[in-house]
């Protein structure tokens, strides 16, 4: 048998649709009910569906006010607020196309992508990074609409672009990912797929607003279909998350892996009594960490597998348990293969994960690289770049990256992103970036470099900091005579953690 999962395709997006028409479908039935509470810090918030949807269509109404029309193009610049997931359903809601970016990157990496993208205008908190624009909105002013009346819903085709998301590309240059309305429709498989989430649920994300991780699995997931979702407040400490769940009555907890990891190594058994379980997402869960919630716990984790351009579409769920260290299995609906060089390989065989590429949640192309986007085509097969092994019951085994692509706290960053800043250093001739274990499950970026010196740390740090995102930094710099090539001179970046390993007293 080969490797192939085709239980046959979900039921087809509806037309005319609108993404964001599809996640408040049932905030005029349940208007009174809480839809989102911000809690845990000094400043709680609770928002109806009905005033959510008042605000989402009020910015809608507000944005087209500007002179913003259905199609153009509005790069987010906010902070880790309510503002963000207001401001982004609000253009949806009216055909404008949102580009959530997170508040860690930097002015030169927003001013490569407003060069990139050419947006017609820049939604902007004033504390966040961001480069001069001609039309830029301000929270303020994004604050003042969500009081005007509501616009209407821009219906139209499911195909058509709703919002970009920015992914890092294998060639160093971040890429630009364009998704379609239908992409929401899509998201309804990992409600018994992944979630089991129900209407009566209070769902608690422990990431950011301005997280695509968060506004798909902690925000509008639940919204869809009419459940609480609870977002910790920006000041909460990661320790005290589990004092939020209980006081706060959270049934379902979702965060990255290492939110996981530092609640239950701060902490013996923990009294969760409305908790059913947890979500993972992000970064690979390892066996370890899975076990010490459990026992902390007594609820399980189910995790789940995805990218930028598809989402989530592989995992665990209570009703289908992983086996051993497989991630889980293909979603209901999902047409899911593992790919060799012709095609669909035999079951338990190795290959690479693909997904059809009739996949609802699939992206339209990468906006700034389209040949690259039908580059990852193999027939009808989309490529994850992901190597994984499927067993005769359909659960996948993940085997890891068939490139040097990294991954920092959920976030993948490609090596020659960090590599291209770092080469421009006065004093290094050579360098290479490479993620390293420091401890158990554990990891964080690390650069090697050469020149004739060991630099100061203090100041690489700095210079980092001023041109790279957060989760883009290497947290350590080594100084090697050379780095480590091939036959051909290229560069072997998987040799460097060994560097890293010798390094450490």
């Amino acid at each position: 048998m080969l490797s192939v999962f085709d239980q046959g395709p979900p039921p087809p997006c509806p037309a005319p649709f609108n993404l964001a028409a599809h996640v408040l479908r049932h905030a005029d039935r349940l208007a009174e009910k809480t839809a989102l509470s911000v809690i845990g810090g000094d400043d709680p918030q609770d928002w109806t569906y009905a005033a959510l949807k008042q605000a989402i269509l009020g910015t809608g109404a507000g944005l087209l006010q500007t002179g913003l029309h259905p199609g153009d193009i509005a790069l987010m610049r906010l902070g880790n607020t309510v503002d963000f997931p207001i401001a982004y359903l609000g253009a949806i809601a009216v055909g404008i196309v949102p580009v959530p970016t997170s508040s860690q990157l930097t002015a030169p990496e927003t001013a490569k992508i407003i060069q990139d993208l050419n947006p017609t205008a820049v939604l902007r908190d004033p504390s966040v990074a961001c480069t001069d624009h001609p039309m830029q909105i301000t929270l303020p002013d994004l604050a003042v609409m969500r009081n005007l009346s509501p616009a209407a819903f821009q219906m139209g085709d499911p195909d058509r672009m709703a919002y970009v998301v920015y992914t890092s590309g294998t060639s160093g240059k971040p890429r630009a990912v364009a998704h379609a309305h239908r992409a929401i429709w899509a998201r309804q498989m990992m409600v018994d797929g992944w979630y089991g989430l129900r209407d009566d649920d209070r769902l608690c994300h422990a990431g950011a607003f301005n997280w695509t991780y968060t506004l798909g699995t902690g925000l509008m997931d639940p919204w869809t279909i009419g459940a609480t979702a609870l977002i910790p407040d920006p000041g909460t400490e990661l320790t005290s998350l589990p004092n939020v769940i209980r006081d706060h009555r959270v049934s379902i907890f979702a965060a990255a892996p290492g939110v996981f990891r530092k609640i239950v190594a701060s902490t013996g058994t923990l009294h969760l009594p409305e908790l059913r379980h947890g979500l993972c997402a992000g970064e690979k869960l390892s066996p370890t960490l899975h076990q010490h919630w459990l026992r902390a716990t007594g609820t399980e984790l189910f995790e789940a597998y995805g990218m930028s351009e598809c989402s989530t579409f592989i995992s665990s769920s209570p009703d289908h348990p992983a086996r051993g260290e497989a991630l889980g299995q293909p979603q209901p609906g999902r047409r899911v293969a593992i790919l060799g060089p012709d095609g669909p390989v035999p079951q338990g065989q190795e290959g690479t994960i693909a997904i059809h590429r009739d996949d609802p949640g699939l992206m339209l192309t990468y906006l700034n690289a389209p040949e690259e986007a039908q580059a990852r085509m193999q027939g009808d097969w989309f490529l994850t770049g992901d190597q994984g092994a499927m067993a005769i019951d359909g659960q996948i085994t993940y085997l890891g990256r068939d490139d040097d692509m990294m991954n920092a706290g959920g976030y993948r960053v490609s090596p020659v992103e960090v590599e291209a800043v770092l080469s421009q250093y006065p004093g290094i001739t050579q360098v290479g970036a490479a993620a390293v274990e420091v401890k158990q499950d554990t990891f964080l970026i690390a650069a090697f470099y050469t020149g004739p010196e060991k630099l100061d740390e203090t100041v690489l740090r700095t210079y980092v900091e001023a041109n790279l995102a957060r989760y883009k930094q290497p947290r350590a710099f080594i100084h090697l005579p050379e780095l480590p090539t091939g036959g051909n001179g290229k560069l072997l970046r998987r040799a460097l953690p060994a560097y890293f390993k010798a390094s450490q007293p």
